[in-house]
């Protein structure tokens, strides 16, 4: 289920290998392999910094981009294979745990007995479609798809209430779409044009699987791009919707109703078991009134070809092979991967997907180190005493509305590794040899979980992310920055390494998540987590006035071929990677200044702590990506390339220039460089 209110992501989900390692606290490593020297760090830090690794990296086949995040997953995936290929055993004495992710994991590996059944185990499901008599009907069937798995014509989605962030409110928002963003419907640029041609093939190729005539298959596909398109047109800009204030619209119940009747959401919520409420937040009341009129022009007959085709799109990885394969030629088409995975890899994700915490627990008693957190708790500690001096020296800002930001600074909670208590799965059944009905009854009891959320207050020790997950995030609605255990290691965290490196890596992770709270989206939410507006005017208009720096910066970087950064769709991390760079900087200096002895204040292989800083941020961001890929990330990411990250942050920081001794006019200093924090 999408967590709408995770404010700042690292990355794209990733995961990730072992905390433990061994060195002496007091004998520093520096090792960066990574490095052209033959290139000038003021021309381009970029390919300095990964130069060497950029002419010898090459993107396997299964991957559509490769980069150390993606080699740390890969190990990750070698232990989780581990824990699950035991756990599979079909042993009595197995704990509950451990019979919930084997059979999970057994049920994916029974390659046979899924080829072997075919579309039979969806069969239910699409009868279930076919049987729907009229409109109102329709519904019920949306419902069920909705709590399964697919998100048919809208989303629905608990989260803390914008404007009471202790409790938790229902949300309808806009959704239905099968491309990735609506841009894929409505623009005419050549590529777009090839992609609604290629999934209307992807659709015709899987309605003539499901037993329809070619013909009969292809009609289905125009018709599920023209509902599609409708639904896009309807649909607000990735970019607008940044802007948390746009997706408020909370009203009664009663009155989401007769926005939109043709949706008939009274008994939408019957069929779902939602439980009694009296208001929820409508994201995009114009896409609600828009799409009302979509169904009441469509007829039956196309609106359940379109709820079927959801139904199969979802399912298709669970099915036999055919179906796999078909999904998978589109996903190539997306993003430019060669090779489907090995099944093995895609089993342990959809794992870690449907039952995350029990994987969780067992990855945590392997993996994670048990000083970890403590480690992780004063680097953080560092960083945030270094953004509350940011904070309290910027000229721009005056002393009410710093007063307001060292309140919500200091009300930041930290979550470190794994949660402190266990989802409980014991409610859902997993069945050795159901793949498909294990996928449904794992989004079914998720689906539930997240829907009786409603009305209650916000549990505020929750996760958002697995704990083998190589990312991290900062929550405006909790005000919170959260760190996985399993991007605690190298290349983000290196026991074996100095502390400039590790403050240029995971402390600048942990600076980029505590700006993200002070970012263009995250300053509009206070220290307790609600939409309310702290600044004063000046205040604002002089924060936007540096935003603004930063994303017309951007803008103007090329991401692939002729395709330039969406500078305001990545405002917010190109935002947070500014400033969790200076702060990273800032601690580290303070740590240094506090023990002169320290060997990380010495200069190692020629290279000062500052240097090694950068060197240590930049490695982490060495990257290749197929060129479809990086077109989709355009569209739909709000992350910069790892040349951006790396370059588009250095040149901005005279910090930089300093250490690298570079002058005025070179490429890596900015004749107009930006600074929000």
């Amino acid at each position: 289920m999408r967590i709408p209110y995770l404010l700042g992501a690292l990355v794209l989900l990733l995961t990730v290998t072992t905390f433990a390692q061994t060195a002496p606290a007091n004998s520093p490593q520096f090792k960066i392999d990574t490095m052209d020297k033959s290139i000038d760090p003021c021309t381009d830090f970029y390919q300095y910094a990964c130069g060497d690794w950029l002419k010898t990296a090459t993107i396997p086949p299964d991957q559509s981009e490769w980069a150390s995040f993606i080699e740390l997953e890969e190990r990750n995936r070698d232990i989780l294979r581990g824990i699950l290929e035991k756990a599979s055993v079909d042993n009595p004495n197995r704990d509950a745990i451990t019979q919930k992710i084997g059979d999970y994991y057994s049920s994916c590996m029974d390659e046979a007995t899924v080829d072997k059944e075919g579309i039979v185990p969806l069969q239910p499901e699409l009868d279930r479609v076919a049987k729907v008599q009229n409109k109102q009907e329709l519904i019920d069937a949306v419902a069920r798809a909705y709590m399964i798995g697919p998100n048919p014509l809208f989303v629905f989605y608990s989260s803390p209430d914008l404007h009471d962030s202790s409790k938790v409110i229902g949300n309808l928002d806009q959704g239905g779409l099968t491309l990735p963003d609506r841009d894929y419907y409505i623009k005419d640029t050549p590529q777009m044009v090839q992609m609604r041609k290629t999934l209307t093939d992807y659709i015709t190729q899987i309605f003539t699987l499901k037993g329809e005539s070619g013909q009969q298959a292809f009609e289905s596909a125009q018709t599920i791009l023209r509902i599609e398109t409708e639904l896009a047109k309807a649909s607000m800009d990735r970019t607008l919707r940044r802007d948390p204030k746009t997706q408020d619209h909370k009203m009664a119940r009663k009155d989401a109703d007769k926005l939109a009747p043709n949706f008939h959401l009274e008994r939408y919520f019957h069929d779902i078991d939602a439980p009694s409420f009296n208001n929820v937040n409508v994201a995009n009341p114009d896409f609600f009134k828009q799409v009302n009129g979509v169904i009441a022009s469509e007829s039956l007959d196309d609106l359940k070809t379109y709820v079927t085709w959801h139904l199969l799109n979802d399912a298709a990885p669970y099915l036999s092979q055919p179906f796999v394969d078909a999904h998978f030629k589109m996903r190539q088409a997306l993003t430019g991967q060669k090779e489907q995975k090995a099944r093995w890899k895609r089993c342990v994700s959809y794992v870690d997907r449907g039952l995350g915490e029990a994987l969780g627990q067992k990855y945590v008693d392997l993996t994670f180190g048990a000083d970890g957190k403590q480690r992780m708790l004063k680097m953080v500690d560092a960083l945030e005493a270094s953004l509350k001096t940011d904070i309290q020296d910027v000229s721009w800002m005056t002393p009410e509305t710093k007063h307001e930001a060292e309140l919500k600074l200091e009300a930041i909670k930290n979550k470190i590794g794994y949660p402190d208590k266990w989802r409980d799965y014991s409610k859902l059944k997993v069945e050795r040899g159901d793949f498909l009905g294990n996928y449904f009854r794992a989004n079914l009891f998720e689906s539930h979980r997240q829907i009786n959320k409603i009305g209650k207050p916000v549990d505020r020790d929750e996760w958002e992310m697995t704990p083998p997950t190589v990312n991290a995030y900062y929550s405006g609605a909790f005000n919170e920055i959260v760190f996985p255990a399993g991007i605690l290691q190298p290349p983000f965290f290196d026991k074996s390494a100095d502390e400039a490196v590790n403050y240029g890596s995971i402390g600048m992770v942990i600076g980029h998540e505590l700006t993200h709270g002070f970012d263009d989206e995250g300053r509009k939410y206070d220290a307790q987590g609600n939409l309310h507006d702290w600044w004063t005017p000046q205040d604002a208009k002089a924060f936007e006035s540096r935003a603004s720096c930063i994303a017309n910066e951007y803008g103007n970087f090329t991401a692939v071929d002729d395709l330039k950064l969406n500078g305001k769709l990545t405002l917010g991390e190109n935002t947070a990677d500014n400033g969790g760079a200076r702060v990273a900087l800032m601690a580290l200096e303070n740590t240094l200044a506090a023990d002169k002895n320290s060997p990380a204040a010495k200069t190692l292989d020629g290279y000062t702590p500052e240097q090694r800083f950068f060197l240590g941020y930049a490695r982490v961001w060495c990257e290749k990506r197929q060129p479809e890929y990086s077109r989709m990330l355009v569209s739909v990411d709000p992350h910069s390339p790892g040349k951006y990250r790396v370059d588009g942050v250095v040149q901005n920081m005279p910090e930089f220039q300093k250490a690298w001794g570079c002058k005025a006019g070179q490429p890596m200093v900015s004749q107009n460089a930006c600074r929000v924090w």
